[in-house]
């Protein structure tokens, strides 16, 4: 009785819901499913919960992630794809649960978010040095893949986009947490090879999307350098930033083959060649074809669960040469969002990614930051929520960071949290 009064009981129950869900991000969608629902039970296990209850209606971050489900809720009154808007409706859920979690439930301890922490970034490393060792198997083969535009998927099954947005992201937490009082040697140590170990397999597996966050996430930090006048390491590491692309193209036969294939991808596009085989210039006629759209539906869009069906609809219009099973969804969630929901959808998403960084003190927070960053960069080359995996790596991650955040700050006599800087 006593450990549920102390309120240990609801905090162990939320620190086991983030250890499962960082372990289903990285192997198991079981795991990932049930983190949710243990989630919910370290909320309804905190002693104070009727007091603590209001705290979830005053918490900013939650209520912009549950107006997204709101908005959702309103479109049904326009949509016409009725099966999908239910689909699309039970997978926003996360949006409520994720958040209510973080929102009620027992604060974690300094250790605890520090465990939480160092399990995603050692696990992401782990999961990148094994799918390391099967591209050693056979490079010679995985490169001429890769010049086919073709991925190695994580040894786990991840896919390649959401795995590769999880190493570069892992990189900088790494050496944030590398800082951290409470991290000892023996474990700074770890962090130290796991950051060079993803920096290293990024490159080798040549990761486009990940690597286009590593390297916006650098010039991030270059530019926090330089605004904090370390000149010297500012300017440093922006020479690093021009000479580390030029040496993995001369270096890496991978990175040779992904570039190659690349500015051959995009020029099949620009020259109206066939592009039937080729992932980017799809992407680009995807673009195409979503942009004609929300020109007619800039409002409010065409809404949701409607999106895939205009798409199908407009390629009919205008197929590029495409067969059907090469008509692909639009790969950029600003452009899918306007799609969907229009400008109001696209409103509500600009808030959830801009609006913690309103606050004078949200921007200090590193961690928040370069999530938030990676997060919307990645945003630009991929419609990341439309993936379940992606979906849940950016909930999980904003539910830790950004809403558990906002509640440790107005609680005065909480621990100081990791990886939540003050």
């Amino acid at each position: 009785m006593q450990y549920y009064l102390s309120g240990r009981l609801s905090q162990q129950l939320l620190w086991l819901a983030c250890a499962a869900g960082v372990a289903g991000l990285l192997a198991s969608r079981a795991l990932v499913a049930l983190a949710p629902v243990v989630g919910a039970l370290a909320a309804l296990a905190n002693p104070n919960l009727r007091r603590d209850w209001p705290q979830y209606f005053r918490n900013g971050a939650a209520m912009r992630a549950a107006a997204l489900v709101v908005f959702l809720l309103v479109s049904g009154f326009y949509t016409n794809e009725w099966a999908a808007w239910r689909h699309e409706l039970f997978r926003s859920l996360t949006w409520l649960g994720v958040p209510l979690a973080f929102a009620l439930a027992v604060p974690l301890r300094g250790r605890q978010r520090l465990a939480v922490g160092a399990l995603f970034v050692l696990g992401t490393a782990a999961v990148g040095l094994a799918t390391l060792g099967q591209y050693w198997l056979d490079p010679a083969a995985a490169n001429e893949a890769i010049g086919f535009g073709q991925n190695m998927q994580g040894i786990t099954g991840i896919f390649h986009i959401p795995f590769g947005v999880m190493l570069a992201m892992s990189v900088f937490w790494a050496l944030l947490l590398r800082r951290e009082a409470l991290v000892g040697p023996v474990l700074r140590g770890a962090l130290g090879v796991a950051m060079a170990a993803m920096v290293i397999t990024l490159h080798i597996l040549a990761y486009r999307t990940g690597l286009l966050v590593l390297y916006v996430g650098l010039l991030a930090f270059v530019v926090r350098l330089l605004l904090q006048k370390h000149w010297l390491w500012g300017c440093a590491l922006l020479l690093a930033l021009a000479v580390g692309p030029w040496l993995a193209y001369q270096t890496l036969e991978s990175v040779r083959q992904r570039a190659n294939a690349t500015v051959w991808d995009v020029g099949q596009f620009a020259e109206g060649h066939d592009i039937n085989e080729y992932s980017l210039a799809r992407r680009l006629a995807a673009a195409e074809t979503a942009l004609v759209i929300i020109r007619q539906h800039w409002l409010l869009g065409v809404a949701p669960a409607d999106a895939h069906a205009a798409m199908m609809t407009q390629y009919d219009w205008k197929d590029y040469g495409l067969a059907p099973a090469n008509r692909v969804d639009v790969h950029n969630q600003y452009l899918d969002t306007l799609l969907g929901g229009g400008v109001v959808g696209l409103a509500l998403l600009l808030a959830l990614l801009g609006w913690p960084l309103a606050r004078r003190q949200t921007r200090q927070n590193p961690y928040l930051v370069f999530f938030l960053l990676s997060q919307a960069t990645v945003m630009l080359i991929d419609d990341i929520l439309s993936l379940q995996i992606s979906l849940n790596l950016f909930v999980f991650g904003y539910g830790f960071l950004v809403v558990a955040g906002e509640n440790l700050r107005k609680q005065k006599d909480a621990m100081f949290s990791i990886p939540i800087s003050h």
